[in-house]
C-alpha cells in the first residue's frame, strides 16, 4: 500500500498532465505533453545515460570530498569547544551564499576542458549540510557517557571512537540524506556556465536553445532519476550502517 498510493497519484498527475496539455493545446515551449517527452527518452536512451553518467561521476566525487572535508571540520571543531561555537554560525551564514554563482568563477581558473570547477562546486554545497548536522550530533554527549569515558582515562582518539562518532551518526545521516540530493543539483546546475558540455545541466540548455523542448525536458527526467538513485543510495548506507534504527 505504502508504494501503490505514490504510484497511483503518480500516474494520475501524469494522466492529468497529457489531458490538460493536449486539451488546452498547449505550446510545447510553454509546457510539453509527457508523451512527447517519453517518445524523447526512448528514441534517445543512451545520450540521456551517458550525460547522466557524466553529471553523476562529478556529482559522486564532490560529494564524497565534501563529506570527507566537513567530517575533519567537524571533529576538530567539536573537539574544541569555542572552536564549534563560532564555526557553527559562521558556517551557516556562508550556507546562505549563493554558492554556485562561483561556477563561472571557478571556470575561469582551469581549463574549459576540466571536471574540477563542477565538482568544487558539489564538495562545497555538500560541505555545510554535512557539517552543521554532524557538529550538532557530536556535540550532543551524555553528560554519563563522558564521566564513564572519564574513569576509564580514555584519550580523545577512544572517546570519539566509542561515544562521539557512534552517537552523531544519525545526526550525520541526515546531513548526508540533504547532501545526496544537494550534490545532483549543483553538479547539473553548475554545468549551466561552460566547461565540458558532455552533462545533463549543458544539454538542457543546449535543447532549450534548439527548441527542442521535449527534449529539454527528457533531460530534466533523467536529472530527476539521478537525484533519487543518490538520495536512495544514502538511504541504504544509513540502512546497513544503523540496523538499529528505522529509517
Amino acid at each position: 500500500m505504502k508504494v501503490l498510493a505514490p504510484v497511483v497519484v503518480g500516474l494520475t498527475a501524469l494522466g492529468l498532465w497529457e489531458l490538460f496539455v493536449r486539451a488546452g493545446n498547449v505550446a510545447s515551449y510553454v509546457l510539453p505533453a509527457p508523451s512527447a517527452i517519453y517518445r524523447e527518452l526512448a528514441e534517445d536512451p543512451d545520450i540521456i545515460g551517458k550525460a547522466g553518467l557524466a553529471s553523476g561521476t562529478n556529482a559522486l566525487i564532490g560529494l564524497i570530498a565534501g563529506v570527507v572535508v566537513a567530517l575533519a571540520a567537524a571533529l576538530v571543531a567539536s573537539r574544541f569547544g569555542a572552536l564549534g561555537e563560532i564555526s557553527a554560525p559562521v558556517v551557516a551564514a556562508m550556507n546562505a551564499l549563493p554558492i554556485i554563482a562561483l561556477a563561472p568563477i571557478l571556470n575561469n581558473m582551469f581549463e574549459s576542458t576540466s571536471s574540477i570547477p563542477r565538482r568544487a562546486v558539489v564538495a562545497l554545497v555538500v560541505f555545510f549540510p554535512v557539517f552543521l548536522n554532524t557538529l550538532r550530533g557530536l556535540q550532543r554527549v551524555d553528560p554519563t557517557h563522558q564521566e564513564l569515558m572519564d574513569s576509564y582515562a580514555a584519550g580523545p582518539w577512544a572517546f570519539n571512537r566509542h561515544v562521539r562518532l557512534p552517537g552523531a551518526l544519525p545526526f550525520f545521516f541526515t546531513g548526508l540524506r540533504q547532501a545526496s540530493s544537494l550534490a545532483v543539483i549543483a553538479a547539473v546546475v553548475s554545468e549551466y556556465f561552460g566547461g565540458l558540455q558532455d552533462g545533463l545541466g549543458s544539454r538542457i540548455t543546449s535543447a532549450a536553445a534548439n527548441t527542442a523542448y521535449p527534449r529539454a525536458w527528457a533531460f530534466v527526467v533523467g536529472a530527476c532519476v539521478l537525484g533519487l538513485i543518490f538520495y536512495v543510495c544514502a538511504l541504504l548506507i544509513e540502512r546497513f550502517s544503523t540496523p538499529w534504527k528505522t529509517v
